[in-house]
């Protein structure tokens, strides 16, 4: 079989490096035909020689011009609207969507309704707009591979079994590093502490997410449109040593649970050889090493984006849209120690209390919802 043609839109960020890693050790399986990243010039320049892409794009339009510089004989796609260019110039047969934040949404739906299955890292685009998402891959035929582990971990233990069988999806949490720190302590946590995710590397922006538990709320969106789940039959459950990386119970009360090492190169690897399966460049398990598995219920008290998030996902309408855009904002804020690390639920909170519940009607209004959500968090921070 000729190899699988691969678009990877967000290529020098976490995910992005550990595809390109994945497929270092499958190089005769795979051809990247494009790779696009935000403002990181000099790094898709060198993933782009080492790779030998000659199409390439900048979602920093400003940026795209000193790329030729760099990488003179390239196509260079410049801005969000050279990305949607790049899905229909490249024709990949599977776009990795890797783009942080809600800024994949335009692409990620782009290539779903010209036929292009897309291996969907970030969270954001089925949050704020799972619906649009999920309605453009009908239209094109199109399927979305999560490639989050927990996502992936569910879609896995779905293979062969039927839909109307499902009782419970169960998302399991690490529950970041500062699960057992005690409330009054968190106000002090800084973001070099909060970057330091006990068990998975990732990026900043979902790393901090995973500490505030915002991260398992927008799985939870995930679970609900991917699957065709409602809220009420998913469970999150804090699972701190991260093997165990979500599991399904079905009507007969039958669990199936999907295990591994923390290694996000797995779930990765499964998306791009979907439906088949490869060798992977990753330890085993060893669960006698491991010794014991551990799972308790998550603090919603201790830990609001939670359960802001669950409010925003049964609210529907508007309110995922202005989570999106709030909790961006937030952890913006955060980083650039502007605001304080439980400023980040606050500030979310205040955003979904204060929005007046219109409900988008289409993308475009998606877009508008998300934008008030992060310009009410600036304004109030």
């Amino acid at each position: 079989m000729p190899p699988k043609r691969i678009l990877i839109l967000g290529s020098t960020g976490s995910i992005g490096t550990q595809t390109l890693d994945v497929i270092r050790h499958h190089a005769d399986d795979f051809e990247i035909v494009g790779l696009a990243a935000g403002s990181s010039i000099e790094t898709l320049a060198d993933q782009a020689r080492e790779f030998g892409v000659g199409a390439l794009g900048l979602a920093c339009a400003d940026a795209a011009g000193r790329l030729h510089e760099v990488s003179s004989t390239a196509t260079v796609f410049a801005g969000p609207d050279g990305l949607l260019e790049m899905v229909s110039a490249t024709s990949p047969d599977l776009v990795v969507g890797a783009i942080s934040g809600f800024d994949g949404l335009s692409s990620t739906i782009a290539a779903l309704e010209a036929g292009i299955d897309v291996a969907l890292a970030n969270k954001e685009p089925l949050v704020a707009a799972g619906q649009f998402v999920i309605e453009a891959a009908r239209r094109g035929g199109a399927e979305v591979i999560p490639i989050d582990s927990e996502l992936s971990a569910i879609f896995q233990c779905l293979r062969g079994e039927r839909r109307e069988d499902i009782a419970r999806m169960l998302l399991t949490a690490s529950g970041g590093p500062f699960a057992k720190l005690p409330p009054e302590q968190r106000r002090a946590v800084t973001a070099q502490q909060a970057l330091a995710h006990p068990t998975w590397r990732m990026g900043r922006k979902v790393t901090i997410d995973s500490a505030t538990l915002a991260n398992k709320g927008f799985e939870m969106f995930e679970v609900r449109w991917l699957f065709d789940v409602s809220f009420d039959r998913i469970q999150v459950v804090v699972h701190h040593q991260s093997i165990i990386h979500s599991l399904v119970e079905f009507r007969d009360r039958s669990v199936i649970a999907q295990m591994g090492r923390p290694d996000m190169r797995v779930p990765i690897q499964f998306a791009l050889t979907y439906p088949e399966r490869m060798d992977a460049d990753v330890p085993g398990l060893d669960l006698a090493q491991i010794g014991s598995l551990t799972f308790a219920e998550p603090d919603t008290a201790g830990f609001p984006c939670l359960r802001l998030a669950m409010e925003a996902g049964r609210a529907g309408g508007g309110y995922p849209a202005v989570l999106v855009g709030a909790d961006q904002a937030a952890v913006d804020l955060f980083l650039d120690d502007r605001i304080g690390f439980t400023d980040i639920p606050r500030l979310v909170g205040a955003a979904l209390d204060d929005y007046d519940g219109t409900c988008p009607s289409s993308q475009g209004d998606v877009v508008t919802v998300n934008n008030w959500g992060q310009t009410y968090v600036t304004d109030h921070a």
